[in-house]
């Protein structure tokens, strides 16, 4: 475990600063998506419905779904997605910011690949960060795991995952 998340601060949905400050102590999911995303963002966001069912109401964990297109996803646009995905926006933040910002802390920090290196990707040839894996963060800011997004045993795993991560800090 020697790489730890960079500190990071962006917008949320909410349009207030969200961010490692915010984070410091908790265990979290992290994700990178976009609203207009037909393809996989429907089902990655649907699992994490499940995810945040599993563990709602604990302020011990967190959500954290990163815009790779900011320039369409403005704060009021991440709020209606949020709404429409029943998000807890004490436990889902929809993150938005400054494109080169954001795909910097998706590669230098939570290691997300590029289109052309990702499996099910939705869209190879083009200038957008586009995975499907979820990353699972300690609350030291560790990354434990990457989660298939779009496979429901993967996600099962995921949240078996937080369960052992939470029984570990105890």
């Amino acid at each position: 475990f020697g790489h730890t998340i960079q500190e990071f601060s962006f917008t949320d949905q909410n349009g207030k600063p969200y961010g490692s400050k915010d984070l410091k102590g908790k265990i979290y999911v992290a994700e990178y998506f976009f609203t207009t995303c037909g393809t996989i963002c429907p089902v990655m966001n649907a699992e994490m419905q499940r995810v945040q069912a599993a563990f709602k109401g604990n302020d011990a964990f967190k959500i954290v779904s990163f815009t790779v297109d900011p320039e369409t996803d403005s704060v009021a646009q991440m709020k209606n997605y949020a709404d429409n995905h029943g998000a807890d926006p004490r436990q889902w933040h929809f993150l938005t910011g400054e494109k080169k910002d954001l795909y910097r802390l998706a590669r230098r920090s939570f290691f997300v690949l590029k289109p052309a290196e990702a499996q099910n990707q939705g869209d190879v040839g083009s200038d957008f960060i586009h995975t499907n894996y979820f990353v699972l963060v300690d609350p030291h800011k560790r990354i434990r795991g990457y989660y298939d997004g779009t496979a429901p045993k993967e996600v099962d795993k995921l949240i078996g995952d937080i369960r052992k991560l939470m029984e570990e800090e105890k």
